[in-house]
């Protein structure tokens, strides 16, 4: 059996890979998609707020790439400088863009249960949790 490490750098290529290639007609990537649902969640984050969210996910470069996506696609504007908001015509697109990440999410969990997901998820979040406490 492969160790976790292994399993997991193989299940984050595989994950972006796929969102890419799914989101790819919407001139969005994975990153961009997590850059939208932060300015969704918060109306009046920031750059910073964003990176500061996103940091586990991707370096300060590749996020303000996504940003820069994310801004020249029409999705989003600057009601002020430094500032993030969705575009009205950003907002309508975002609901075509669920569809194909449900889809995304179905092929990802196929023959996986809730329950068996959620095992999943709670495991690797106490191996997180476990690692950042450590004093190593």
């Amino acid at each position: 059996m492969k160790p976790i490490g292994y399993w997991l750098n193989r299940t984050d290529e595989a994950l972006t890979a796929t969102m890419d290639a799914l989101l790819a007609d919407f001139g969005l990537t994975r990153l961009a998609w997590q850059v939208l649902n932060v300015v969704e969640e918060d109306p009046r984050t920031t750059d910073t707020g964003v990176r500061s969210l996103l940091a586990a996910n991707a370096d300060a470069r590749a996020l303000t790439s996504a940003i820069e996506t994310v801004l020249a696609g029409g999705w989003a504007l600057r009601p002020e400088p430094g500032r993030l908001a969705l575009t009205e015509d950003g907002r309508t697109r975002l609901d075509d863009v669920r569809v194909r990440v449900g889809a995304f999410r179905e092929l990802a969990a196929a023959g996986i249960s809730p329950e068996e997901y959620r095992t999943a998820v709670g495991v690797l979040e106490r191996m997180t949790r476990n690692l950042e406490r450590a004093k190593v």
